[in-house]
């Protein structure tokens, strides 16, 4: 109900008008970043905030975030993955899980040409395995801007929730995911026949099918086993040199963190782990002021330390109970 409600509930947003900027990630390849900056942009602690799959710097949890940290004095760049808010023109390219390098490109240019002082890394679900996956890669070799991560229901073990969406109770999920899979890569077929096949899409009825004929034949990976080893940000948890919060709910029905990942979160003294008994997906739905989805609990590894809001005040809350946490914990940095 939580993770369905999130997609249902219409939301209203007051952001100023955003700077769109192209920013080149690789050669001949650009991503659109919505852009809000304070007024004295360079002091100000910047949050580069990455979408999940299917979505777009227009996604509810992109919008309320960002007025969220706006309104703590941050500024905020709205990440469009490859291909996503429109952008399938620009390139013969499919976006992927494993792309941590291009967020690593858009920090390097913001430091570099707006003279960004202070810079941390927010995602939800597979934009959160993107940013725990660049911040480990970085490790003790970060940018010195570089302060904190923050991520919401992140797909760190991907071979793990790509099955968790082909089970029964969520084919919902998985039909859904399926269909703006198979439209984008139409899309990108008219965009350059000569780059895609669509005959790849016959017989597909799972998201692993997808990713073992599709993204990873057209993104450099042998096989999906190859793909969601190589992309996976449990790989390099333990090398996260940053704090980072990981906001995780049990009663997430598709995301699912295994019990080696856990122990590797648990072993990185600079996480903080918070697992929630209810949110659902990237949902975490309640009533404003003061109350959350569910009520943070210690997680099953025994790690995390659940801030039950202890991070800032609750002035802008408006029941979103994660998007608050978020920046309340970046607050600190």
């Amino acid at each position: 109900m939580q993770t369905v409600a999130s997609f249902l509930i219409p939301r209203r947003f007051h952001l100023p008008a955003p700077e769109e900027r192209l920013i080149e990630v690789e050669p001949g390849v650009q991503v659109l970043c919505h852009c809000h900056w304070q007024a004295d942009r360079a002091p100000a602690l910047t949050l580069i905030v990455v979408h999940g799959l299917e979505g777009s710097s227009e996604s509810q949890y992109m919008l309320g975030v960002t007025e969220k940290a706006l309104a703590a004095g941050m500024n905020v760049i709205r990440y469009n993955q490859r291909n996503c808010g429109g952008t399938d023109a620009l390139a013969p390219v499919l976006y992927h899980s494993g792309l941590s390098n291009d967020v690593g490109a858009v920090a390097r240019e913001v430091i570099e040409r707006d003279g960004i002082s202070r810079l941390a890394l927010v995602g939800f679900s597979m934009g959160g395995n993107i940013v725990l996956k660049l911040a480990g890669e970085w490790g003790s070799q970060a940018p010195p801007q570089f302060r904190a991560v923050a991520v919401c229901c992140p797909a760190i073990d991907l071979a793990t929730s790509a099955d968790a969406l082909h089970e029964l109770a969520n084919r919902i999920y998985e039909r859904y995911f399926l269909w703006a899979l198979r439209r984008r890569m139409l899309q990108k077929a008219r965009l350059f026949p000569d780059d895609f096949d669509v005959s790849r899409l016959r017989g597909i009825r799972s998201m692993r099918e997808f990713d073992d004929r599709v993204t990873a034949y057209y993104c450099g990976f042998t096989g999906v086993d190859d793909y969601y080893d190589r992309a996976s940000a449990a790989h390099v948890l333990e090398r996260i040199a940053v704090p980072a919060l990981v906001l995780h709910a049990a009663n997430d029905p598709f995301v699912h963190i295994t019990a080696e990942t856990r122990r590797k979160i648990s072993s990185n003294r600079n996480i903080a782990f918070i697992e929630t008994a209810d949110g659902g997906h990237c949902a975490f739905i309640g009533s404003p002021v003061g109350t959350s989805a569910g009520s943070p609990v210690k997680s099953p590894a025994g790690v995390g330390n659940g801030s039950g809001g202890r991070y800032g005040d609750r002035r802008y809350d408006d029941g979103y109970w994660a998007e608050h946490e978020i920046v309340n914990f970046l607050r600190r940095f």
